[in-house]
């Protein structure tokens, strides 16, 4: 494949989950949920999931990385990724391939987790499979929708990790104070600066989350990746992919008031996918060489060609 990079400037400075069993097999190579999902009560590192206070070998890098992000992420700097990312020049390849690129790839924002993410991708849709055996395209999106983290790998530019992966917010207007380390806003440009530092900045009340611009990373780029190459995924799954790391809305309900119907309506089902995006993580191994042909099957039926533009 032919890969193009054009490298751009950054700024200088660098709920309640229903319980069901869940277990895994004694020789530990195969996740196992039988017929529902209950989270566990720590992460692979003896951890409560999500705390960004725990003192731990990952806690010191995990905040500074918050720190550089929340400085960084300016609405003209999200400005500048999309019309740069949004032209999908980079790579033409398979999700598959992409798959495989990630084997490289860990998400250093992440408290939960420090596994290859085609692990992550794996237990995700392996898990929602489980529950949810009739709804194919959430199969799929649980394959797919940490895919733009090829953003880190060098062989596709290897963006810094503040501005790939992380939690993510509306620019434009002011930053929720429920975001993860919000003092570190007070560094950034927009924080101070009329035009984007209201309730609804450059937005308007119902506007549909559609219209707002989010924190440049993954969650953006690959939903511009699926929605140009035309996937049939229903607008629910692109809800998801666009903001599954939107935890200010879908944990603390910060924002709603820029939704729109729509908005509403598939929020239900990023709700039910976010479970299973953060509580699989674990060091349960998926045999890939054995799910590999069903997920085949689902990119060929949601996906009209083989290889996507990225």
């Amino acid at each position: 494949m032919t890969i193009l990079i054009e490298q751009p400037e950054f700024v200088a400075g660098v709920g309640v989950v229903e319980k069901k069993d869940f277990h895994v097999s004694e020789d530990d190579k195969e996740l196992v949920l039988d017929g529902g999902f209950l989270a566990p009560h720590t992460n692979s590192f003896g951890q409560s999931f999500r705390d960004y206070d725990a003192e731990g070998d990952r806690q010191p890098g995990v905040e500074e990385f918050y720190r550089i992000n929340h400085m960084n992420q300016t609405y003209n700097f999200v400005e500048k990724m999309r019309a740069q990312y949004g032209k999908l020049d980079k790579v033409e390849m398979s999700i598959w391939e992409c798959c495989e690129l990630l084997n490289n790839v860990v998400d250093e924002s992440d408290p939960d987790l420090d596994e290859p993410q085609i692990e992550h991708l794996l237990q995700t849709a392996e898990a929602i499979r489980k529950d949810y055996p009739e709804e194919r395209w959430l199969h799929l999106t649980g394959l797919i929708h940490d895919q733009g983290k090829v953003l880190l790998h060098p062989s596709f530019g290897q963006l810094p990790q503040w501005a790939v992966v992380g939690d993510t917010f509306p620019v434009g207007c002011a930053f929720d104070e429920s975001i993860v380390h919000h003092k570190y806003f007070k560094e950034n440009p927009d924080f101070s600066n009329p035009a984007y530092n209201t309730k609804y900045g450059v937005y308007e009340e119902g506007c549909g989350l559609d219209n707002v611009m989010m924190s440049w990373g993954h969650d953006d780029y690959m939903y511009l990746v699926a929605k140009e190459n035309k996937t049939t995924l229903p607008s629910a799954a692109l809800f998801i992919i666009r903001y599954h790391s939107f935890y200010a809305l879908h944990k603390s309900e910060a924002y709603k008031h820029l939704m729109n119907e729509e908005d509403i309506e598939n929020l239900k089902w990023l709700q039910i996918f976010n479970k299973y995006d953060l509580y699989s993580k674990s060091k349960v191994r998926i045999d890939v060489e054995k799910v590999k042909p069903y997920y085949l099957s689902l990119i060929e039926k949601y996906f009209p060609t083989s290889k996507l533009r990225w």
